[in-house]
């Protein structure tokens, strides 16, 4: 299930990523799928971009590790043995976990793609796979979540850039540094993903994306341009933003385009 072996330590085109960044990072990713092949050779892949990796056979190994080890990812097969990768995904977003996920499903099978994100996963990679399409996604994952500097050392506090500020969008409050969008004080349960999509079209109200756009934004490099699963996000999105106080929606579709934040009528 998976295309290449790793060879030397080449280095190889990495549009997605700066080498200096993610290699040494640090960050702790859970491997879980019960093929030891398949386990074996994205281990190789991410031990030689500097992760930590820790791994699971099955479904209930996967989930105790997830409780027990702090993790910065996991890598997540949707067909485990014991818990699906379905369950084990629904028991930690259950229980608050915000790790990062990308959830390893069966080629084309866009049923799964599409349950795994309304789960709360951050991205999917299909079967059979190329192990360095998987080392971009997490790169990307990891990086739109602040977490490649693990092993980095601290930069001059002259040199450490400014926190970004605390915006408002109708009445919603975004914290991008805190990671966290609120309304009246209640924090609102976005996946990570989620919350990104949100912040990039609040940037801009009434600028019209294309999910192409919205992708790239988002994903980098990494995106798929012909992936339409960013509907799925942006439809999990709309569920649990409600509606505004003046009952509209804060995502609006523009039929045969794309999605735009809705503009506030003091900006109209």
């Amino acid at each position: 299930m998976i295309q290449t072996k790793p060879g030397p330590a080449t280095p190889w085109f990495r549009p997605w990523a700066d080498s200096s960044i993610v290699a040494g990072m640090g960050s702790r990713i859970l491997v879980a799928d019960d093929e030891p092949h398949i386990r074996e050779v994205v281990r190789a892949y991410l031990e030689r971009e500097g992760y930590e990796v820790v791994e699971a056979a099955d479904g209930e190994t996967a989930l105790e590790q997830s409780r027990t080890t702090p993790l910065d990812l996991l890598i997540l097969d949707v067909m485990l043995p014991g818990r699906s990768g379905f369950e084990v995904l629904r028991a930690l977003r259950s229980e608050g976990s915000s790790v990062g996920v990308l959830l390893l499903t069966a080629r084309d099978d866009v049923i799964d793609r599409v349950a795994g994100l309304e789960l709360g996963a951050d991205d999917y990679v299909t079967k059979p796979f190329e192990p360095r399409e998987v080392v971009a996604r997490v790169g990307a994952i990891l990086r739109r979540f602040g977490r490649v500097s693990a092993a980095i050392t601290p930069a001059p506090e002259s040199d450490v850039p400014a926190g970004r500020p605390v915006t408002t969008f109708f009445d919603l409050t975004l914290d991008m540094d805190a990671r966290d969008v609120s309304r009246a004080g209640s924090s609102l349960p976005l996946t990570r993903t989620e919350l990104d999509v949100l912040a990039a079209l609040a940037e801009q109200p009434g600028r019209v994306w294309t999910r192409e756009q919205i992708g790239q934004r988002v994903f980098g490099e990494a995106f798929d341009t012909f992936d339409r699963t960013m509907d799925s996000h942006i439809k999990n999105l709309r569920g649990k933003l409600g509606t505004r106080p003046d009952g509209g929606a804060y995502v609006e579709t523009i039929r045969g385009v794309g999605y735009r934040a809705a503009r506030p009528l003091d900006q109209a």
